[in-house]
This record gives structure tokens, sequence and C-alpha cells, in this order.
């Protein structure tokens, strides 16, 4: 059996008719028939019977019909894959990522990329997690970077590494002790994500943990960006909830100071894409390279202190 063999009894099934086939094909119509009769021999069975001047699918014609589309449907998507892969030398890849990425990792794998495929082009979005889910789930974006938990229907999700989430003050004499969900409802706070409190990951681990301690979260002021909130904190105007490594990455610590969760808080980094859906070579060489970027800020999230101590001399 071949993919020839099947091509021909998906067009006379079709046509209804050998000739018609053929021609559909640019083809000889004896080249056609002759196929299609080797098909039968090789299957023991007759695919097609004459119904006055039609052609007709018998039982056993009408069972392979299903299987003969996904097989060729599959071999052309195979085919493609490979000249994508033999060609990848444009284009262009859209890809999420959550709003605080260009904090980690963003400028090396755009530079990463850029070296091993410079005629590809990026977009890169930069979103809220929740909307960079949205955008795969739909079909705008083919992959993303995001941080959990995120509404995951339809998606495949698989998780990398995680960051712990600090309380941050520029206030010592609020950073004495782990910050309990309790002790955070009381807090002066200034969270970011503003445009989505109810679905940003880490506000909603906030939410969930003061929903279980019977308290509520209600910051003072929320603003949009995350560098907008540790701005305002270092300026004295309330404290904030930032991870460990932004906060020390972005300089910060100078000015403001940290201290973990009781119990400990984290964002967890993870790629999603659709679920079984195939990703373009230049997909997914980005996402290789992002693997590696995600490796080597393993190894510098690891040497970061469990604590900031503010800097009493700036």
């Amino acid at each position: 059996m071949t993919l020839q063999q099947l091509t021909y009894f998906l067009a006379a099934a079709n046509h209804g008719s050998f000739s018609a086939a053929a021609e559909s094909l640019h083809m000889a119509q004896p080249s056609l028939s002759d196929q299609v009769r080797r098909l039968e021999a090789e299957l023991g069975v007759s695919l097609f019977v004459r119904a006055g001047r039609r052609l007709e699918l018998t039982e056993a014609g009408q069972t392979l019909l299903p299987h003969a589309e996904r097989t060729l449907e599959a071999a052309e998507e195979t085919m493609a894959s490979v000249r994508e892969v033999r060609t990848l030398a444009g284009g262009t890849v859209s890809f999420g990522t959550f709003g605080s990425a260009h904090h980690y990792l963003l400028s090396g794998l755009v530079q990463d990329f850029r070296a091993e495929h410079p005629d590809v082009r990026l977009r890169i979005f930069g979103q809220n997690s929740s909307e960079v889910a949205d955008a795969v789930r739909e079909g705008r974006l083919e992959a993303g970077l995001i941080l959990l938990p995120i509404d995951d229907r339809g998606l495949d999700v698989r998780a990398t590494i995680r960051e712990e989430v600090h309380y941050v003050s520029a206030e010592p004499e609020r950073l004495r002790e782990s910050m309990t969900i309790e002790a955070l409802a009381r807090a002066p706070l200034i969270l970011h994500d503003v445009r989505w409190a109810t679905s940003d990951p880490t506000r909603r681990q906030l939410a969930e943990r003061a929903q279980a301690a019977g308290v509520a979260i209600e910051p003072d002021v929320e603003v949009e960006y995350l560098t907008a909130a540790l701005d305002l904190a270092a300026r004295g105007l309330g404290d904030t909830v930032a991870p460990r490594f932004v906060v020390i990455g972005r300089g910060y610590g100078r000015r403001l100071g940290s201290v973990p969760f009781d119990p400990p808080l984290y964002d967890t980094f993870a790629f999603i894409t659709r679920r079984n859906a195939h990703l373009s070579p230049a997909t997914r060489a980005l996402i290789a390279i992002a693997e590696r970027r995600i490796d080597q800020l393993a190894k510098r999230l690891a040497d970061a202190p469990p604590r900031i101590q503010r800097d009493r001399d700036a």
C-alpha cells in the first residue's frame, strides 16, 4: 500500500468515477484505475462497485475512507514540518511571556535566537499570564512562557522552575519576621497587575490563602507594572510583593528589604502550547533556547540570598 494509491482511491471516491478522478489529478485514467486495482488486490477486497454510471464505495471502501484521509493528512503534516526545518530562514515567531519575564531572561533569549536564526523575525508579547494563556488557547500565539496557576483548559502545560516571592518594604521594622497571610491583610499594600487582579497567578495564590484564613487582601494602591509597585515602595508609600530575584537584579536592594512568606510563596514558570498542536520549527527552536536560558537562571536563583537586607546607608 502506498500514499499514491491512497491518493488515487480518495480521488475516485470523491469524484465518483476513475476518469473524473484522473482528470482532477492531471493523469491518464488507466494509470489511476490500475493503481486502485493493485490496492484492492493487496487488501483482498473490492473498494468500489458500479451503480449506473457512478462508482460507489463498498462496505470495505467506506471503512478505508477515513483511515486513508487521516494517513494522507499525517503524511502532509510530516512533509511540511521537514520542509520548514530545511528552510528555517524566514518567517515570524510569535511568543507570549508573563509581564516580568524581561527581568529574568528576555534579553538573553532574543540575543541567542537572533544569533542562531538571524532571518527569522521575533514578536514577543509581554502580558499577564492569563492573557497569554487565552491567546495560546485561541490560536493567536503558538506558545508562551507563563506563571502558574492559570486556566489550563485546552492547553499542554509543562512546569520548569520556581522563584520565591517575597514581602518587600523600605521599613526594616516590618521585615523582622516572615510574612503570614494574616499580617499581609493588615499591611499597607501596593500591588501590581491591576487589570488582572482576579486572575494574575501571584494574586490568585494570595487570594486563596486569604480565603482559607478568613481574611481579605485589600491593597491601598494598585498599579499595572511590578517596577511601578517597587518604585512606590522604595519611596516609603507602602509595601509590595515581588519575586526575590527581581528585587535584587533591578538594584532595589539599596532601598528595599524583603522577607519570605510563611509558608513560602512561589512563582512557578511553565511553557504552554495548545493541546496536541503542531508547533512550527521556529517556535520549537525558540522554546529550546528558552529552556537553556531557564537552566542558567535556575543556577542564579539557587545562589540568591534567602532574604534581602536593605542597605541602611543608601
